[in-house]
């Protein structure tokens, strides 16, 4: 099976460029991953405590964060919990997540169970850090402002409760996303594929929750808090309404667009490949990134690429053994024992001397001047429309006129004849006679129902192997019967002369012999 680097065609195998090639080293594909993991996840943590400071500080109703007695929290405690926060969570959380995939600077290395499991694992290990992280922050800045005013929990915990969220549900899909090229060598190495991860229908399910449901459940907890404090006016429930609203709108969509991205970009791999299939390149082979329904597709898509490989190269070696047309007339109907009666012609071809050239040469010698000798031959046969249908050791029979019509059978394989005879010249070491004969065969498959083959059978065959003999004394060492020049068309015929009679061994009526001119 082959591997991503060989076979992937794409210039984005993992579904984006900003992932890079398969081709990638490993150092610089470590540095990548490791840039897609921290710059996006800071990003994310650094919106998310504007986020919280924005809707603490002016958008939910209750007492101002920012006032005289608040400014050691507001000046220290939370900037403090938030830069040791960042830190502790570069240094515990990636560098942690990242020994996990240690294996994966070796790119032939092939990762075992365990390993298998703690990469599958470190998505999930990464967003729980960052949520206790959040969680830390929320308890602490909860408590400590709510010793200073207790209208106050309610209000940070709030802020800080639901920009933790929406960090922790885009953090998970930044992983998902950074970590694309480790899943595939993860989803490879596994026997079979596992689905991993949430699912797309989680996927959704999650994205809807964080980027509408938290946000409208919000609004209702906003609404709550204005019915129960008398001081909360028309104008700043609005207000409060109109920014959570607005931020629902803006972190909503940048979570969909994570979540259709996620689920496109799979989709859009297959398709692309599906067209390389259509025009004929099965030499293609997706990268199984996605540990959902989705990466089912993926690995899917290349066991049905993977089979048509292996058709096809079955189809090509039966067309090899049996000859093109046989195994065309095979697939395309079903076969079956016994034939049909047809006009066609047969040339028989047969080594002079072979005894001798297989006690003076080696074996090895001797199989590669056959091949070289039965090279020539198949090439005439086949340009002039014919079949070579057996090979007899050193000698070998082809047909024309079956199982491929053709309008001038006798003409075809005359023309073969003089064609053969004249490149023979190209393999000195050997001498060969050649004998032609046209009429009505039987051409079907003979055998058992388990074993059988396309032969040809009929009195034209049988003279064109008499012929063969006999044309080992003759000078020209190519024989054809008269008849068969009769049957040609007049531009063949003119190339052949008419000679005497003769009784072929074995038949009763005599042979005109035709001789090349």
């Amino acid at each position: 099976m082959p591997v991503v680097g060989e076979v992937t065609t794409r210039t984005a195998p993992w579904g984006s460029r900003l992932l890079g090639s398969a081709q990638e080293s490993s150092g610089a594909r470590r540095i990548r991953i490791q840039l897609l993991l921290t710059v996006p996840l800071l990003t994310a943590n650094f919106t998310g405590m504007i986020v919280s400071i924005a809707l603490g500080g002016f958008v939910l109703p209750g007492p101002s964060l920012f006032t005289r007695e608040l400014l050691p929290l507001d000046a220290i405690a939370a900037p403090v919990y938030a830069g040791l926060a960042t830190v502790f969570g570069m240094v515990w959380g990636t560098t942690r997540g990242l020994r996990a995939l240690r294996w994966a600077t070796d790119l032939d290395h092939v990762p075992t169970e365990a390993e298998q499991a703690a990469a599958a694992a470190v998505p999930r290990k990464l967003v729980v850090h960052q949520g206790l992280l959040w969680f830390g922050g929320l308890v602490l800045l909860t408590t400590l402002y709510g010793l200073a005013d207790p209208e106050l929990i309610p209000k940070v915990a709030f802020a800080v409760g639901i920009s933790a969220i929406v960090v922790c549900a885009n953090s998970y899909l930044i992983i998902e996303f950074a970590l694309r090229p480790v899943t595939t060598r993860v989803l490879e190495a596994a026997q079979a594929h596992r689905r991993r991860g949430i699912g797309v229908f989680g996927r959704s399910l999650l994205a809807w929750m964080l980027g509408s449901g938290v946000p409208v459940a919000g609004l209702m907890v906003i609404a709550v808090l204005a019915l129960a404090r008398s001081d909360v006016s028309a104008e700043r429930l609005a207000v409060c309404v109109l920014a959570l609203g607005g931020a629902t709108l803006v972190f909503g969509l940048l979570l969909m667009i994570q979540t259709l991205a996620a689920t496109v970009a799979p989709i859009r791999g297959v398709r692309q490949a599906m067209r390389q299939v259509e025009k004929g390149d099965l030499d293609v082979w997706l990268a199984v990134y996605d540990g959902t329904e989705l990466g089912e597709l993926q690995s899917g898509f290349n066991h049905m690429v993977h089979g048509l490989r292996e058709r096809e190269q079955i189809r090509d070696l039966f067309g090899r053994h049996v000859g093109q047309d046989v195994a065309d007339a095979a697939l395309a109907a079903e076969p079956e024992l016994g034939g049909v009666e047809t006009d066609a012609a047969a040339l028989f071809i047969d080594i002079i001397g072979s005894t001798t050239i297989a006690a003076t040469r080696s074996a090895t010698e001797t199989v590669a001047l056959l091949n070289r000798f039965f090279g020539l031959v198949v090439d005439e046969v086949e340009r002039c429309g014919g079949l070579l249908n057996k090979f007899e050791g050193d000698a070998a029979l082809a047909v024309f006129g079956t199982p491929t019509p053709l309008p001038d059978a006798a003409g075809a394989a005359l023309a073969c004849a003089r064609a053969i005879r004249a490149r023979l010249g190209e393999i000195p070491e050997l001498t060969a006679s050649i004998g032609v004969a046209a009429g009505r065969v039987v051409a079907g498959n003979v055998g058992a129902h388990q074993r059988y083959e396309f032969t040809v059978i009929g009195d034209a065959v049988n003279e064109a192997a008499r012929l063969c003999e006999l044309a080992k004394q003759d000078s020209g060492l190519l024989l054809a019967s008269g008849s068969t020049v009769g049957d040609a068309d007049a531009e063949e015929g003119e190339h052949w002369q008419l000679g005497e009679p003769v009784t072929l061994r074995g038949r009763i009526a005599p042979t005109t012999l035709a001789r090349p001119r």
